[in-house]
C-alpha cells in the first residue's frame, strides 16, 4: 500500500516549502556620555542607612532565602503528582485499549480486508483501470465490506479524534466510489489518497500499527 500510495500522493499533491528571510539593523543604542569642560564632576552624597532600617533589610533578605526553597520545593511536588496522574490515567487507557484489541480478532480482520482492497484500488487508479477499482469498491458505501469496516471503527474508536479520522475516511471512501463509477481520474487519485491517509493516522492512534499487513 505504501508504494502505491506514494505515486498517487506525488500525482496529486505538490509540497511547497518556503522560507522567508528578514534582514535589516534592530538598532543601536548609544550611550553618550557628557563631561563638563569646566572642573570635575561632583561626587553623590553617600546613602546613609540607619540601624533600624539595615537590620529590617537584612530581615527581609533572611525570610526569601528561606522561604523560596520551600516555595519551589511545594511547586516542583505539584507538578510531580500532576505528571504521574497523568502517566497513571494513560497507561490506564492503553491498558483498556490492549484488552479491547486482543478480543476483537474479527473486527481486526475487517481492517484488514480493508487494507488490502485500499492497495489493490490504488493499483488499478494508478493504471487508469477503473473497472478494477469498481469492481473491488462496489458500487455504493453499503457494500457488505464497508459496513463491516464500519463495525470494526465503532468498537475499537475511543478518541475524539479517532472519531473525527473515521468521518474523514467514509467521507473520502464515499467520493472515491463516486469518482471511480465517473471515471474521474484525477478526483480518484485524491479521494483515494485522503481516505488512505485517514485511514492510517486512525490506525496509528489506536495502536494497531503492528497488526495490520501492507500499510
Amino acid at each position: 500500500m505504501a508504494i502505491t500510495l506514494g505515486h498517487a500522493v506525488a500525482a496529486v499533491t505538490t509540497k511547497i516549502a518556503g522560507c522567508a528571510r528578514t534582514s535589516g539593523d534592530a538598532g543601536t543604542s548609544v550611550a553618550l556620555c557628557l563631561v563638563g569642560e569646566r572642573g570635575p564632576a561632583i561626587p553623590a552624597p553617600p546613602l546613609l542607612v540607619g540601624r533600624r532600617e539595615g537590620l529590617s533589610a537584612c530581615f527581609t533578605a533572611l525570610t526569601l532565602s528561606l522561604a523560596s526553597p520551600s516555595l519551589a520545593a511545594i511547586l516542583e511536588a505539584d507538578d510531580d503528582e500532576e505528571l504521574l496522574e497523568k502517566v497513571k490515567i494513560d497507561r490506564k487507557k492503553r491498558l483498556q485499549k490492549q484488552g479491547v484489541i486482543s478480543s476483537s480478532a474479527k473486527e481486526t480482520g475487517y481492517l484488514q480486508e480493508l487494507v488490502y482492497k485500499l492497495s489493490k484500488v490504488g493499483k488499478a487508479i494508478e493504471n487508469n483501470d477503473f473497472s478494477e477499482a469498481s469492481s473491488v469498491l462496489g458500487p455504493s458505501t453499503r457494500a457488505d465490506w464497508i459496513q463491516n469496516v464500519n463495525l470494526a471503527f465503532t468498537k475499537l474508536t475511543s478518541s475524539p479524534e479517532e472519531k473525527n479520522e473515521v468521518d474523514a475516511f467514509n467521507s473520502s471512501l464515499a467520493s472515491l466510489i463516486s469518482s471511480v463509477d465517473k471515471h474521474d481520474i484525477e478526483s480518484s487519485k485524491s479521494a483515494f489518497v485522503l481516505s488512505a491517509s485517514a485511514l492510517e493516522k486512525w490506525v496509528e492512534s489506536t495502536g494497531l500499527v503492528g497488526l495490520l499487513k501492507g500499510l
